[in-house]
């Protein structure tokens, strides 16, 4: 997957921009609050998953505009691509993100999954390894919905199940009326768990190898990292059992106690638990490998090189893990953020400096 070219219009901090990044590494350079993370992420943009920073969309337009639009022309190696993504700010009739590809109209953009191809590494996710549980899932479920799109069909009808028995949970209604319903609601979410489970077993189990190889590789084969996803369960009849035999505890709860949704990745680093036991240095190590390992299972199974996105890691990274990460980049479209581009002297980089949300230098 190459982004050949794109442009942003009232994206964030960004007025109107244009790049063309390079077809293996491209650097975005300029000093803190310049909107470099910005141009980065409104490439992430292209996979039409919500931005990575975990704004709401409406917080993605610059403030006094009514809409942001992002255009990009991509080419796979198969066809060439343009797309158009329009995102409705606060006081816009039309809020969200909506999407074109060649002119298609596909509705909102999480209709596009499937079309671009792209792996972010951030700071934010040293959290796949320190973080909730929750950080974890959502790390697989989304990896799952760009290369698998009728996944995401999948995970909304289990997620609004799980909405829907939480409220009734809470819900001011009698006893047996209740637990009539929430019957009702546990066949759903044992069906579309099933699917969840099994689309995560068979992802993660290609995952986990290269994972696994990659730490091994980070540490001069010194250290194992070993990582386990381990479902609560693996049929819609054991989910379905697993589910009426927590009715008691939901209800004391509130909320969903068991299902899929609760589930975790185990991750051990010389047999300890990575999250208390582990150092900074291999808990990022940890982290790398599992994002690299994503990139890997991308080019295996879409069979396409995503777009590798990397917003000021190299910062956090000591010498050997940033030269492992960029020799892993070789080969595919890489853009880098960093405030420090004395760092790629000698490495054959375009160079984009940005200053207030303009490009001042290519």
């Amino acid at each position: 997957m190459i982004l050949k070219k794109q442009t942003l219009k009232n994206y964030r901090n960004i007025n109107e921009v244009t790049i063309y990044p390079d077809e293996y590494l491209t650097v975005i350079c300029g000093k803190n609050g310049q909107g470099k993370t910005n141009l980065l992420e409104s490439i992430w943009m292209l996979t039409g998953a919500k931005n990575f920073r975990g704004n709401k969309d409406n917080e993605l337009v610059k403030k006094g505009e009514d809409f942001a639009v992002i255009t990009a022309e991509c080419e796979d190696g198969r066809k060439n691509e343009t797309f158009n993504i329009t995102i409705g700010g606060t006081e816009c009739e039309k809020k969200g993100r909506y999407a074109k590809i060649n002119g298609v109209d596909y509705g909102r953009a999480t209709n596009i999954a499937g079309n671009f191809y792209s792996v972010v590494f951030a700071p934010v996710h040293l959290s796949l390894i320190t973080g909730s549980p929750e950080k974890r899932r959502k790390f697989i479920d989304a990896a799952l919905c760009q290369i698998y799109p009728y996944y995401i069909d999948i995970y909304k009808r289990y997620s609004r199940a799980v909405t829907q028995k939480n409220a009734l949970l809470k819900a001011n209604i009698s006893f047996s009326e209740k637990i009539k319903l929430i019957e009702t609601f546990n066949q759903e979410i044992s069906v579309s768990g099933e699917a969840i489970i099994k689309y995560r077993v068979n992802y993660l189990d290609g995952l986990f190898k290269k994972a696994e190889e990659n730490y091994k590789n980070i540490s001069s084969e010194s250290e194992k990292c070993f990582f386990r996803y381990t479902p609560m369960a693996n049929t819609a009849s054991e989910i379905y059992e697993i589910l009426n035999q927590s009715v008691k505890i939901d209800l004391a709860a509130g909320f969903s106690t068991k299902g899929p949704h609760r589930d975790d990745i185990n991750i051990e680093i010389k047999g300890d638990d990575a999250k208390s036991f582990a150092s900074q240095g291999q808990q990022r190590s940890a982290a790398l490998s599992l994002k690299l390992a994503e990139a890997g299972q991308i080019a295996e199974i879409a069979q396409v090189e995503p777009v590798l996105l990397l917003d000021d890691v190299l910062s956090e990274l000591d010498s050997t893990r940033q030269n492992f990460l960029l020799e892993k980049a070789e080969g595919r479209q890489t853009i880098i953020t960093s405030c420090n581009p004395a760092f790629f002297d000698g490495r054959n980089a375009s160079i984009i400096v940005m200053e207030n949300g303009n490009i001042i230098n290519l």
